[in-house]
């Protein structure tokens, strides 16, 4: 990736910026959309923006009861099927019944995630966070390819995370086999993972109409944060000792709204025509870190290398044909 694609553009919103007001204009009428935890957190509202510029939203789920209820107030055309990113047999069946609706597919939400968990397996043996949050992503998203192919202009949205500071990808043992195991670096691992996942997407489908982004929605509190104790969150400063937010931690963080903005901007936004590959925060293309930068933002190095993202693209394909 050439440096001067990683600048901001000047979109015209901010941190505080809700995906209701971004997606404000556009017509999404007769587009289709997956969103893969599109039924808490940020991800629900993805779905409700999505829904409301007129898009027919799918939501692969889990939990079907849980997400039923959760969308049952949600206005539009949506639907939701069964899908679990830890099972690639589910993962088949769910892109394969997509694939045979012969419908295309414009937009790709990788939302779903989970975040410094106790370590746990999913597959033949992964760890669990870069077996749901990566692997599982990279297997229904090559699977739904020949939908995107289907459309105009399609985009995915790898959601990413300034937790991919803490680690590049552990080259020689990402599943935890030999090293002690560290739920952050874990966490990191993935998210960077995430962000090489869209750049090798954006590399493969510039030339067949399929571009792809990788976004840090910011600090949201969402059901991501259930493995962790209050305890662990007061250490982090985001809670004070009696649960409190701090007024610091009300500043910087943002309301699930204001969280799900910049993957609505990154999958409707016209100001990206043209563009892809980069890593977004704050509805904007985010700016290479400096030394200067602040823990959460901006982007390093390590997730916008093309290198790099070949050799994940390389090492993903390996551990999923072995799977």
């Amino acid at each position: 990736m050439a440096a001067e694609d990683q600048t901001p553009i000047g979109s015209g919103f901010h941190n505080k910026s809700t995906a209701a007001e971004v997606i404000e204009g556009i017509d999404l009428s007769g587009k289709n959309a997956v969103v893969t935890g599109g039924y808490s957190g940020i991800g629900l509202e993805t779905v409700r923006a999505l829904a409301s510029a007129g898009a027919r939203v799918t939501v692969p789920a889990r939990r079907l009861d849980t997400a039923e209820a959760a969308l049952a107030d949600v206005a539009g055309d949506i639907e939701i099927a069964a899908m679990d990113l830890a099972d690639l047999a589910s993962v088949e069946k769910f892109t394969r019944e997509y694939d045979e609706t012969g419908r295309g597919l414009d937009i790709l939400i990788n939302n779903a995630g989970i975040m410094a968990c106790p370590l746990s397996r999913v597959g033949p043996g992964w760890e669990s966070q870069f077996g749901i949050n990566h692997l599982g992503h990279m297997a229904m998203s090559l699977a739904l390819a020949p939908a995107m192919q289907r459309t105009q202009n399609a985009r995915m949205v790898a959601l990413s995370s300034t937790g991919h500071i803490r680690s590049d990808v552990i080259w020689d043992d990402p599943n935890y086999n030999e090293r002690p195991y560290d739920k952050w670096e874990a966490y990191g691992q993935a998210k960077t993972a995430d962000a090489l996942f869209a750049l090798g997407v954006d590399r493969r489908g510039r030339d067949i109409g399929i571009r792809a982004f990788s976004v840090h929605p910011g600090g949201i509190f969402t059901p991501l944060q259930r493995h962790l104790p209050e305890e662990e969150m007061v250490a982090l400063g985001w809670k004070a000792p009696d649960g409190s937010i701090p007024p610091q931690v009300q500043a910087m963080f943002k309301t699930p709204e204001q969280g799900a903005s910049t993957t609505v901007w990154a999958a409707t936004s016209p100001q990206l025509e043209g563009r892809g590959g980069v890593y977004c925060e704050n509805c904007d293309i985010a700016q290479f870190a400096t030394e200067d930068s602040q823990r959460w933002e901006h982007v390093r190095a390590w997730a916008c290398d093309d290198d790099r993202a070949e050799r994940l693209w390389t090492m993903s394909e390996k551990m999923l044909a072995e799977a």
